[in-house]
């Protein structure tokens, strides 16, 4: 398929298959909609959260969960995703991703947060699980759900049609395109077996209801089109967030709404900072700034969800490790990591933070 990855086993089209993934309804009751916030998915830099356990018998814990959600609200960050790749979502089960969600929304609405919404990642293997997940999150609290391209049977998704039938399916399960719980397509092809949505694809996704996209396959031409192309749709509510926290800048430059960084998590302040001198104009502050932050980033994304935990666990007190297979990392690795961030989290430290209670 034109603009993803190549598979190596093909697939005749099938029509019936497609009318099925279309029509989700006739199996799948469709939730009421209760969002949390007037705009679900408001520009700034969101956090894909960690999700943490307790040592020995990495049940999840759910207070420190919480309590992360918490600081990275009062620093500043604009909404709060859970149950992302970054959160092992991939690890825990339906109702531990439910609980994950709702110890969240509880938590910022208990510290004056309300008015930061949780973005819930919902993906599953299939459409009916997709949905189910996203309505569980609705229940939670969630005011969206992030929804990555099915990979499991990577050679099924090659046809287009196939993959609009899915996020159509999906957002027909969510309450359709008016009213219903916004669906934001994740947009991550080392998460998705190698699976990359063109700026085309995309596009048609925008018209049958998805409500955005998170770019991680950090293609900032990508972005721009789409952004271009879905300028007004939805009263411009449609959303193009930088799915990576060292291309904050240039996806706002190209009209993009800000990010959905895992950086966040660590460097909330600075990767607010970068966003807030963008919007303010003030371009050579920012050009430095986000240079300086696409340098401390690096060093995160090659350690990825370990080093994450690690750094927490040095700077605030908890992280712990990751749940297996995942290993954490080793002391000389943490080592390294450590030095190459000692810059940025001296920056971080310097700065205050942007957030403030609504009440």
């Amino acid at each position: 398929m034109a603009g993803m990855a190549e598979q190596s086993r093909p697939m005749r089209s099938n029509k019936n298959m497609t009318r099925e993934l279309c029509s989700p309804s006739d199996t799948t009751p469709t939730p009421p909609c209760r969002p949390n916030q007037t705009d679900p998915l408001p520009p700034g830099i969101w956090a894909p959260t960690q999700v943490f356990f307790t040592p020995c018998t990495t049940k999840i814990d759910l207070p420190t969960t919480a309590a992360h959600a918490i600081r990275l609200a009062r620093a500043g960050i604009t909404g709060i995703v859970t149950n992302g790749s970054n959160g092992e979502a991939a690890h825990l089960t339906p109702a531990e991703r439910a609980a994950v969600a709702r110890a969240t929304r509880t938590a910022l609405d208990s510290a004056g947060f309300a008015h930061v919404p949780v973005l819930a990642g919902a993906s599953d293997a299939s459409l009916s699980g997709t949905v189910a997940l996203a309505r569980e999150a609705r229940e939670a609290g969630a005011a969206a759900v992030l929804v990555l391209c099915p990979s499991a049977f990577g050679w099924a998704m090659r046809e287009r049609g196939v993959v609009v039938g899915f996020y159509k399916g999906v957002v027909e399960g969510c309450g359709g395109s008016e009213g219903g719980l916004p669906v934001v397509v994740y947009n991550y092809p080392a998460a998705a077996g190698g699976l990359d949505l063109d700026s085309d694809l995309l596009e048609r996704l925008a018209e049958v209801g998805v409500r955005g996209v998170k770019f991680t396959c950090g293609n900032v031409g990508k972005l721009a089109r789409v952004a271009s192309l879905t300028a007004g749709r939805d009263g411009g509510g449609f959303r193009c967030f930088s799915g990576v926290a060292d291309a904050i800048v240039p996806a706002l430059a190209v009209g993009g709404h800000g990010g959905i960084v895992g950086a966040a998590n660590v460097f909330p302040r600075a990767c607010v900072q970068v966003y807030k001198l963008f919007e303010e104009g003030k371009w050579e502050e920012a050009r430095i700034a986000q240079q300086r932050l696409a340098r401390a980033d690096w060093a995160m994304t090659k350690r990825a969800i370990p080093g994450f935990k690690s750094v927490l666990q040095k700077y605030h007190g908890y992280g712990g490790i990751p749940r297996l297979p995942v290993l954490p990392l080793s002391e000389e690795e943490e080592g390294k990591l450590f030095a190459e961030i000692e810059e940025m989290m001296r920056v971080e430290a310097e700065l205050e933070d942007f957030g403030r209670p609504s009440h």
